[in-house]
């Protein structure tokens, strides 16, 4: 619990902004801004479906941020020994009810935007929005919580990675697309490296609270060796969308961000605990990057 004094020195939005965990947020606008390069390559391009896409993204990984942070803490998951950032409402900087109703008027605005999104794209938008929504509750909350039972990796490679790229092109084109899926491979694979890390460096704590990540259930060798797998499977399938989806080879640009993932490989592969936070905003970073260049070598097609 902090104290009252470092309480005190935190602003109302420094606490906001530590709620919402800002520096996670690039990866809801990383699968906004690849699925409309694959569109916006084949001069296909809907402006206000963009940026309908790209709050709705955002507002999206805020409420799972804070469903995460009260549903954690409803479950007795964050404890003071846990090795990550503060969590404002284990910490008592944040009522409970507060962060929840902060989450329920996250959702609430992600589905106003995704009102116009159907609109739009009709009823498969209306599809990917609910079970979006729905997977960012359930990934703590709900009586089978997805990141309490293994399943944590798998919805985020799927939502995070696969659903929102292939959706936002959808979005422009009204065409479910080769080459959307295959450009979001390895979007989807690294976003999912980010949370590898995450249960790594939690799996102690996440063990002794019976949080069941693939990194508890499997051990912290197997989540070591998925980290490894999805960062060089992201390097690999980078070229996918050239090879057989018909997009630009400057998809290849992506390999320019290659040191950063094989600096990686050796950070996560030996560190544990506390070290590997400085490791988990770098893989952040590196798919920011890699979406940055995917994106750039899309439009130069």
């Amino acid at each position: 619990m902090h104290s009252t004094t470092e309480t005190a020195e935190l602003s109302p939005l420094k606490v906001w902004l530590m709620a919402i965990r800002v520096p996670t947020l690039p990866a809801a606008v990383v699968p906004v801004l690849v699925g409309t390069a694959t569109a916006l390559a084949d001069r296909k391009i809907n402006i206000g479906a963009f940026f309908a896409a790209f709050f709705a993204s955002l507002l999206i990984q805020i409420g799972t941020n804070l469903a995460n942070d009260y549903f954690d803490h409803q479950k007795g998951a964050d404890t003071p020994d846990r090795l990550g950032p503060t969590r404002v409402t284990q910490s008592g900087l944040v009522p409970p009810a507060t962060v929840r109703a902060a989450m329920l008027a996250s959702f609430g605005l992600a589905a106003l935007c995704g009102a116009y999104l159907i609109w739009v794209g009709g009823w498969p938008i209306l599809l990917i929005g609910l079970l979006s929504i729905a997977s960012g509750i359930l990934y703590t909350g709900g009586p089978y919580p997805l990141g309490y039972n293994g399943l944590g990796d798998v919805f985020t490679f799927i939502f995070f990675g696969i659903v929102a790229v292939v959706g936002t092109d959808y979005l422009h084109t009204l065409e479910f697309r080769l080459v959307a899926f295959l450009a979001a491979l390895p979007v989807a694979m690294l976003v999912t490296a980010i949370l590898v890390v995450n249960n790594l460096r939690d799996a102690p704590t996440d063990k002794r609270v019976g949080k069941r990540t693939l990194a508890v259930i499997y051990g912290e060798r197997f989540a070591r060796s998925e980290f490894a797998i999805l960062v060089l499977l992201a390097y690999l399938t980078a070229a996918l969308p050239w090879m057989w989806g018909g997009a630009s080879p400057f998809v290849l640009l992506t390999w320019i961000s290659a040191p950063i993932g094989l600096s990686l490989l050796d950070r996560v592969g030996k560190q544990r605990g506390k070290t590997l936070n400085l490791a988990l905003r770098e893989t952040g970073r590196l798919h920011l990057i890699f979406g940055s260049l995917l994106t750039l070598g899309l439009l130069l097609g």
